[in-house]
C-alpha cells in the first residue's frame, strides 16, 4: 500500500536553503596601495565612473531629501535645504577628484 504525503509535507521537502555569501576579502597584496599608481588610477576608474550631471543632481535631490527629513518637512525650507545640499555633494565630488590617485 502506497502512502500519500500531504501538500504541507512535500512543499518542506522542495524548499531549499540558501546560504549565505562569504565576505570578499582582498589580500593584501592586491590592494591598491601596493598597486603601481597608473595601475591604481585605472582601477579607480574602473570602479567609480565619472558623475554624470543627472547623476549629481539625483544625489543633491537625495541629500536635500534628509535635509528635509532631519527638519521635519516643515514648509519654508525646500530652497536653502538644496542649496545646502548642493554645496555639500559639490564639496565631496571636488574632494574626491583632490585625492591621491
Amino acid at each position: 500500500m502506497a502512502s500519500r504525503r500531504t501538500p504541507s509535507s512535500s512543499s518542506r521537502s522542495r524548499t531549499k536553503s540558501v546560504a549565505t555569501p562569504e565576505p570578499l576579502t582582498v589580500p593584501p597584496d592586491i590592494t591598491m596601495e601596493a598597486m603601481p599608481p597608473a595601475q591604481a588610477r585605472a582601477k579607480r576608474a574602473a570602479v567609480s565612473p565619472p558623475i554624470t550631471p543627472e547623476r549629481r543632481r539625483g544625489m543633491i535631490a537625495e541629500a536635500a531629501y534628509l535635509r528635509a527629513q532631519a527638519r521635519g518637512f516643515t514648509p519654508g525650507g525646500e530652497e536653502e535645504d538644496w542649496l545646502a545640499a548642493e554645496a555639500e555633494v559639490d564639496r565631496l565630488l571636488s574632494a574626491d577628484q583632490r585625492a591621491p590617485q
